[in-house]
């Protein structure tokens, strides 16, 4: 079975549990440890070493790693104990000890489906999502060349463009949180279904030209999927395209104009994500997306004041008082590209979506699907309304509307085939040969 390295954590000093007994160095152990930095090794008890490489010696040992940040710089961020199966491996990056989870796929998998949406969802939706994190894992792994940084783009005097690899690791193969897929071990409730969708699917993927396809997806779309280069490099792949998110094939309204944004946004349009009640969201979604209400449809404000300094603090640069916050060129979902942010004392245009998500929010703004209006505040002063559309990239699938489908009854193929059109389905076997 493939296995793929998962790294877990990151700190200056980390506190595990092995939960039943673990080979190390041609030790027996179990019990409670912590590791920490000494000399430019790893220091675990009394033992310093390059590395440790803790194997468990039965299926049933689990090791759990105190503190584990989930939700990082998103406003769920919180630590959690978690506990996972396999092999627990430590390694120092950057003077700090990095926990990583060395596990077979389908393993994986298993979690990355209990992590990403609630065990309890269809058995049809969680089977469409087990196939395309397999996708986007095989995807990452077959990868010819590794993107050796964090994030790519551009910059001069007027303008800050830049976007996010998921490739950026190095040390392992990818992470445990949002910034690849959610992994939390075995810490999430299971459900029989879960286990049940990843063996019923096992080794299948989506592929589009003989090749895995790289299977994007996000938390809600707003009622229309965005194209790969709205938020990424500056190509498009066939099957990650921009449509309504909807059962039949409604003509997509164009949302690139101010107008067709406005009137999309400030609207509630019919879509599979709009049908989603509070009964089902509790179906689909952990405990923590829950805290956010409105995935559909949003808005937050903010005084002057409050903007100006925001903006400060997350770019790094001194705009003075904001006056200004101009669109220039939206996706064909209504998402911002490039934004004209103008201040008293620096203009400067930001791109791709996920930045300008960054820049507007002390965390991430939901969506950079949004109008902007500028009013009259109660103290006399003004202050900048965003009201928006949708959770996330809107790239892929759809979670929220890929739920409901399932909820409605749709097969997984036919989930598959809505969010990713003209992919196959395929083993990844066929592609590997």
């Amino acid at each position: 079975m493939r296995k793929v390295d998962v790294g877990i954590l990151l700190a200056s000093a980390i506190k595990f549990d092995l939960n039943g007994t673990f080979s190390c160095n041609g030790n027996l152990l179990s019990g409670e440890f912590r590791a920490v930095v000494e000399s430019g090794k790893v220091k675990v008890g009394n033992e310093l070493s390059q590395s440790f490489r803790f194997v468990p010696n039965d299926e049933e040992c689990t090791f759990t790693l105190h503190d584990v940040v989930i939700g990082v710089n998103f406003h769920w961020q919180r630590k959690e104990n978690q506990s996972f199966r396999g092999e627990l491996l430590l390694i120092v990056e950057n003077g700090m000890v990095r926990a990583i989870n060395r596990i077979g796929v389908e393993e994986y998998l298993v979690s990355v489906i209990s992590s990403e949406m609630s065990a309890t969802s269809s058995l049809e939706f969680l089977k469409a999502h087990t196939v395309i994190s397999r996708s986007w894992l095989y995807a990452q792994l077959l990868r010819k060349e590794k993107v050796q940084q964090g994030s790519l783009g551009w910059e001069n005097s007027d303008e800050i463009v830049r976007w996010y690899a998921r490739e950026d690791h190095t040390l392992f193969d990818l992470c445990a949180d949002d910034h690849c897929q959610r992994y939390q071990g075995v810490t999430r409730s299971l459900n029989p279904n879960v286990e049940r969708a990843v063996k019923n699917t096992c080794g299948l993927v989506l592929s589009y030209g003989g090749e895995v396809c790289d299977a994007r997806f996000s938390k809600c779309c707003g009622g229309v999927t965005e194209r790969f280069s709205a938020c990424w490099e500056d190509e498009d792949y066939p099957y990650l395209q921009a449509f309504r998110d909807t059962a039949e094939k409604e003509p997509l309204p164009d949302l690139t104009t101010e107008e067709g944004a406005r009137a999309w946004i400030e609207g509630s349009p019919e879509s599979f994500c709009n049908e989603a009640g509070r009964e089902l969201l509790s179906q689909v979604l952990n405990g923590y997306d829950q805290e956010t209400n409105d995935f559909y449809r949003w808005h937050v404000e903010y005084s002057q004041n409050e903007l100006s300094s925001l903006l400060k603090e997350r770019s790094g640069i001194d705009f003075g008082m904001v006056e200004e916050l101009v669109p220039l060129e939206r996706g064909e979902s209504g998402r911002i590209v490039r934004l004209r942010i103008v201040g008293s004392k620096v203009t400067k245009i930001v791109g791709k979506e996920l930045e300008i998500r960054r820049w507007l929010s002390h965390t991430h703004l939901y969506s950079s699907a949004f109008v902007v209006d500028k009013v009259r505040a109660a103290d006399g002063g003004c202050k900048f309304v965003i009201k928006g559309a949708g959770w996330g990239h809107g790239v892929g699938l759809c979670q929220i509307g890929a739920a409901v489908m399932g909820d409605k009854g749709y097969a997984f193929s036919e989930i598959l085939a809505h969010y990713y059109p003209g992919a196959g389905i395929e083993d990844i076997k066929n592609i590997l040969v």
